[in-house]
């Protein structure tokens, strides 16, 4: 292995939340880092052994199948310099090892071989070339083992994780939420989780069940926005054969059906207020009936609810029940947005790619630099679910082996400029107007007025932005005016 320039950085690599009853785990705590090499470089190793790794060193092919068997999560450097196309047959066979996240070590020119790019291509999560600071290289094998991780997790696991099980993160926020889990999954008491939309309250919900004493009972979700209001009654309660027109059998409600169990109210803030009603009438009996029924049926549920609705505000505004808010509010949960969780966008990127990696016609190994500086610098208003849509998206148009800013339809860095004082100005001014002709419905007169200036300045203004449509209208409706005090 060439020597490398400077000295390793701590290693970031992704984390999985809060477990199963039973989960899937690493066979231990250590991060393992087997380096195949005929000429390691020992700087390099020395850095990655004092930043907390357990390197194991394989100078021959017979060596790399013998660290890589059965060796559980590890992160892999590679040198293919100095090994024949005899040896890549076994190399083929340890690089093929699902949990261990390669990352392969290239000089200028040693690329041009193309069983070496074939290996590296289908194998490897990423690679580097060299001269390359030991930071960058410590950082894409923190990366390369942690995605290896999330797939033993899910071989161990005997089935693939669910789409509603997936709680992936490491930053402070996060680390919180699953601590908050784990302390009100063992209580029957009523939780309200609070979130922007597609940060995962369903996930949320989920995991709370799931780590409960009724797991092994229905979970039961329901979207009350997603529903008629007319029939979001008869959704939860069910109703007895010819309880209105079109009921031709009995139905079991949501609340029945998740007896024993938890029931998940999405945007509980949308519910209606007869509904409300009817639920808080629930939550103080334990009882329901049936629509179109008179006899009492008890049921025993927990109720999970969610809503990116400012409930406060929503009672206030007589749109919410204050007494049914704090049956539901018992214990809170809030759910962190996307754009506050730092290098869990990173994680969750790479999580995402791995797990819908298929949808493409080719194999992608990752995103591009100027693609992680996009993503961690865009907002994110549609937080996780965008992520995923995003990703998905690119996975699928991408033609490159690494997805870039224009492949996640996201600006990029080169792309972000300054804005100047000018356009600054103008950008202000154009608003300003707009917002004062809407206001006095096109009276150029009022508008000026309003905006400290003459109506000439104001129409010079509107000709010089480009706004010749609009002030075309206005010194129409202006004329009009005239007109018609003028014929009074």
């Amino acid at each position: 292995m060439r020597k490398s320039s400077e000295r390793a950085a701590t290693v970031v690599c992704a984390t999985a939340g809060p477990a199963e009853s039973a989960p899937a785990r690493l066979p231990d705590t250590r991060r393992r880092l087997i380096c195949v090499a005929r000429t390691p470089d020992d700087a390099l190793l020395a850095d990655m052994r004092a930043a907390g790794w357990d390197v194991v060193v394989a100078k021959t092919p017979a060596s790399a199948e013998a660290a890589t068997r059965k060796t559980g999560v590890a992160a892999g450097l590679i040198d293919f310099d100095g090994f024949t196309l005899r040896d890549f047959s076994v190399l083929k066979a340890c690089l093929s090892q699902t949990a261990i996240g390669w990352v392969a070590v290239t000089a200028d020119g040693q690329a041009a071989s193309k069983p070496v790019r074939e290996l590296i291509r289908n194998y490897c999560f990423d690679y580097v070339t060299l001269p390359l600071p030991r930071e960058s290289i410590a950082r894409v094998l923190g990366h390369a083992r942690g995605m290896a991780a999330l797939d033993y997790l899910d071989t161990a696991a005997g089935t693939p994780l669910a789409d509603d099980d997936e709680m992936v993160g490491n930053c402070e926020a996060m680390r919180q939420l699953f601590s908050t889990i784990r302390k009100v999954a063992n209580t029957s008491a009523s939780v309200f989780i609070s979130g922007q939309s597609g940060t995962g309250k369903e996930l949320t919900a989920l995991a709370i069940h799931r780590r409960s004493p009724r797991r092994k009972a229905p979970f039961v979700a329901i979207n009350c926005g997603a529903i008629a209001h007319n029939l979001l009654q008869s959704e939860l309660f069910g109703y007895e054969r010819g309880a209105f027109t079109g009921a031709d059998r009995r139905k079991i409600g949501r609340i029945e059906s998740a007896n024993g169990g938890t029931l998940f109210l999405d945007e509980i803030g949308d519910m209606p207020l007869e509904a409300q009603a009817s639920l808080l009438r629930f939550l103080q009996e334990g009882k329901i009936e049936r629509l179109g029924g008179n006899e009492p049926i008890a049921v025993d549920i927990r109720i999970i609810s969610a809503t990116h609705v400012d409930l406060e505000a929503a009672i206030e505004d007589g749109r919410f029940r204050a007494d049914l808010f704090h049956r539901l509010c018992v214990l809170r949960v809030d759910e962190p947005p996307l754009n506050q969780r730092g290098a869990d966008i990173e994680v969750l990127a790479h999580h995402v790619l791995q797990k819908y990696k298929t949808d493409s016609t080719h194999k992608i190994h990752g995103f591009t630099p100027s693609a992680i500086e996009a993503m961690c610098h865009y907002h994110w208003p549609g937080n996780v679910r965008e992520l995923i849509n995003r990703v998905r998206h690119a996975l699928v148009m991408a033609e490159g082996r690494l997805l870039t800013p224009h492949d996640l339809d996201l600006e990029s860095p080169a792309d972000r400029r300054t804005a100047t004082l000018d356009h600054i100005r103008e950008t202000a001014e154009r608003g300003a107007i707009e917002t004062a002709l809407r206001r006095y419905n096109n009276r150029l007169g009022e508008a000026a007025t309003a905006l400290g200036i003459s109506r000439v300045t104001l129409y010079r203004l509107m000709t010089a932005y480009g706004m010749r449509d609009a002030a075309g209208a206005a010194v129409d409706h202006a004329d009009d005016e005239s007109d018609g005090k003028m014929s009074a």
